[in-house]
């Protein structure tokens, strides 16, 4: 599904790449993509810095917005490393090898991974992560950011029955992580006492 594909190189940090042939990543937008053709026009005139700022904004500041999909499921557990084990023999079993610095379960990675996949097993391996593609969406929208749309689209192309509405008030009263205090807090060092 070329959709998947082009919302993961959306998804991804802002390459310089992506900036020197935004020609032709938009006339594949129009051609696989064309719902977010408006939107990617807007996303690739901005300046390079401004993009990958906003992007370091979002998705690396708190844990919330991770694009680390089993940060959602596992948080810190010992569960998390087994799981990443089991995505990296599905990408084998798909005859795919990583070859990125990327943690196997980075949603961008996961995209490109279900982008292989015949259309049915894409359409469930996205409804397997649909809760966390919603949620995700939610805190997006809270934070009036345009990332939030795509996270809508893979709902869509989805057919998830995942109500993101129910989410959205879910999460309403949710303490934000990326602010300085929050931040702070994560990495205080506990008083040593003898």
């Amino acid at each position: 599904m070329p959709i998947l594909r082009l919302i993961a190189l959306l998804l991804e940090y802002p390459d310089p790449h992506l900036w020197d042939n935004r020609e032709e990543a938009l006339a594949m937008i129009a051609r696989d993509a064309q719902p977010l053709l408006g939107w990617a026009t807007e996303y690739v005139a901005a300046p390079l810095i401004d993009r990958q700022s906003e992007w370091c904004d979002l998705f690396e500041r708190g844990s919330s917005t991770s694009l680390l999909l089993f940060e959602h499921v596992h948080g810190e557990s010992r569960d998390r490393g087994q799981a990443m084990v089991d995505l990296l023999g599905q990408y084998a079993q798909a005859g795919l090898e990583l070859g990125c610095r990327e943690l196997p379960d980075h949603l961008p990675l996961y995209l490109e991974y279900l982008a292989q996949l015949p259309q049915a097993e894409a359409i469930g391996g996205l409804q397997d992560v649909a809760p966390i593609l919603a949620l995700l969406s939610a805190r997006l929208s809270q934070r009036e950011s345009r990332y939030a749309v795509l996270f809508d689209v893979l709902l869509a192309v989805a057919n998830s029955a995942v109500d993101s509405d129910k989410v959205a008030a879910k999460i309403a009263d949710e303490a934000r992580d990326d602010t300085p205090q929050a931040l702070d807090a994560v990495w205080e060092e506990e008083q040593v006492k003898f």
